[in-house]
């Protein structure tokens, strides 16, 4: 079970780790030697399968099916467009610029707060609000200079990929009462099969790229996602997904630590002002400047 009583400031330091933690995936996924995605898909699906199953057995021991079933057709439904959001973020980043993809991604806290308001009935307070438009505003800058035309279909799999994420997080928001690690299951699932078919048999990967896709499955995405769900018992949807523009920030400053890709000044000083923006949002929260009730 996870704890429901978390004050809205120790759940946005929760995001806060966990948009730290997630916005290494850029780097993993540059340091890798041969593989192609699929084959990353497939291998860090398995991984990540392994990983929960594990994490559920050591939890329930006999009573894990039990626990898995408890997810329903929602935790189902969740999965999967876990599943989708990944590989068409992949496809995007495939057909079109970096910049394009993820100016299309920073649209889901907004796709989630309208997707909230509508079926959970969530509000949003001001300082949120205007956290959110600092850090679109940052997000913007990192990536204006950059930002082309590009292919249609790169586009339309971002656009895919942010709804998809979006509808995935308001489920998980609605069913906070039920531990819903076991939905990593089936994104893990519908990632393994769809590399499985997409691989064309080649099953030969590194050992390099092997234990990049244990440690993208085995830490990045469940520790992550454990810590996502975690912070959805006080947070709202649309707070749950703005730390994913701090995410977006901060992965291009660990590429650039770890493999010499250098930033530009504009993605400096967008990468800033979003790390500025939610940071002063969790610091104000952690010092009491807002109400801890859990919104509902």
């Amino acid at each position: 079970m996870f704890p429901n009583h978390l004050q809205r400031g120790t759940a946005m330091s929760i995001m806060v780790g966990e948009a730290m933690l997630v916005s290494f995936a850029g780097l993993i996924f540059r340091s890798m030697e041969h593989a192609n995605i699929w084959q990353i898909s497939f291998y860090r699906g398995l991984v990540l399968i392994g990983t929960i199953s594990l994490i559920l057995f050591l939890q329930y021991h006999t009573k894990i099916f039990s626990h898995i079933i408890r997810i329903g057709a929602p935790g189902f439904i969740a999965g999967t467009l876990m599943a989708v959001a990944q590989l068409c973020y992949i496809e995007s980043m495939t057909h079109t610029t970096i910049a394009n993809t993820v100016f299309t991604m920073s649209a889901i806290p907004f796709i989630t707060a309208a997707l909230a308001r509508i079926f959970l009935k969530e509000k949003l307070r001001r300082a949120t609000l205007f956290t959110m438009a600092v850090a679109a505003l940052g997000i913007y800058i990192m990536i204006a200079e950059g930002l082309k035309i590009g292919s249609l279909y790169g586009i339309l799999m971002a656009a895919a990929a942010a709804f998809s994420f979006s509808c995935f997080a308001v489920i998980v928001r609605q069913y906070r009462g039920i531990n819903m690690l076991p939905v990593l299951l089936i994104s893990g699932l519908v990632n393994s099969i769809v590399g499985l078919f997409l691989l064309d048999n080649d099953f030969r990967i590194s050992t390099n790229d092997l234990m990049l896709c244990i440690l993208w499955g085995a830490l990045i995405q469940s520790l992550g996602f454990y810590l996502f769900i975690l912070a959805a018992q006080s947070l709202v949807a649309a707070e749950l997904t703005l730390f994913m523009l701090l995410e977006f920030s901060l992965g291009p400053i660990w590429v650039w630590l770890g493999v010499g890709e250098t930033p530009t000044l504009d993605t400096l000083i967008g990468g800033t002002l979003v790390l500025f923006s939610v940071s002063l949002l969790t610091f104000n929260e952690l010092k009491g400047g807002g109400p801890n009730k859990t919104q509902r």
